[in-house]
């Protein structure tokens, strides 16, 4: 005996309708809210943002912005401003380099305690600053110590963002590979000029010099627009004229006055080093910048 089919009355099938329709639409709404979730990020200043710019690449959700525009430079004495602050307030991550270099940091912390801090620099040995200044914040133009930096970051995003920890992954894969070619060719073609002395005109290079095997004999202007005195510019051109240092670097952020003076005095020629703290809004900027510091340095010192 065949069993009797039971045809749903049309009542019945109106509810099973709507009950689907519920479940979707519930579904729906959950992955609409999913695709609307938005992660604002800010990067305190140009380097930082550029290892932002290639973590968060092409993540679902994430803007980024940069708290100081990409003219800035470094971020000596600076003071975060009103409009700073209204930024901050919307943001759900504050990405820094660390080190000191964000004098403003701690107040951040204290007036926004939801804001999710990341510093970049930790587990980077630091260099000790001149006199009292603390130690050197400049790390990032190390390459070695940028793809720490990008490491850093990229671990942390996993973490606040898990939804993503793939792209994060993937990203930061990538640019650490271009970095490591960039980072053997640099070694390859520096290492005929390791032990080398070189004077600069801001402590930017520290951790560059670090890397490469060069030798700082000299920082004229140790802190951007404070200028050296006289008795620091003569030092300055006795040691050039003592040691026979070709070569005197100014970059391209501040005035060379002072590198142009000296030069006068010695004889030594003047060429511009990039710390990489201002440039386009590239994903390769830190690359091409790092590339023209390694022709600039191979012509200065051949």
């Amino acid at each position: 005996m065949r069993p009797k089919i039971k045809i749903p009355s049309g009542l019945s099938i109106y509810l099973l309708l709507i009950s689907f329709l519920l479940i979707s639409s519930s579904h729906l709404s959950r992955a609409e809210a999913n695709e609307a979730k938005e992660i604002r990020v800010i990067a305190s200043f140009y380097p930082v943002y550029l290892i932002a710019k290639n973590v968060a690449r092409g993540v679902p959700g994430v803007s980024l912005q940069s708290l100081t525009p990409a003219l800035t430079g470094c971020l000596h004495d600076y003071a975060v401003t009103t409009s700073d602050m209204k930024r901050l307030a919307d943001a759900q991550v504050f990405i820094a380099n660390g080190a000191g270099m964000e004098s403003f940091l701690d107040k951040i912390v204290t007036r926004y305690t939801n804001l999710k801090i990341i510093q970049l620099s930790e587990g980077i040995p630091l260099i000790k600053g001149e006199g009292n200044a603390g130690v050197n914040p400049h790390v990032w133009v190390s390459i070695s110590n940028a793809m720490i930096q990008v490491k850093n970051l990229a671990k942390a995003m996993e973490k606040f963002d898990p939804a993503h920890k793939e792209i994060y992954e993937k990203n930061a894969a990538d640019y650490i590979a271009r970095l490591e070619i960039l980072r053997q060719k640099m070694h390859s073609e520096l290492a005929p000029y390791k032990g080398r002395a070189i004077v600069t005109f801001h402590e930017a290079f520290p951790y560059f010099a670090r890397e490469f095997g060069l030798k700082i004999a000299a920082v004229v202007e140790r802190e951007p627009g404070s200028g050296p005195g006289a008795k620091e510019l003569a030092d300055t051109i006795e040691l050039i004229k003592n040691n026979g240092i070709p070569a005197l670097f100014s970059e391209p952020q501040y005035p060379a006055s002072a590198a142009q003076a000296i030069a006068n005095e010695t004889g030594a020629k003047v060429y511009v080093l990039d710390p990489a703290v201002t440039g386009p809004d590239d994903y390769d900027a830190y690359i091409n910048i790092m590339e023209n510091n390694l022709k600039t340095l191979k012509e200065a010192l051949r």
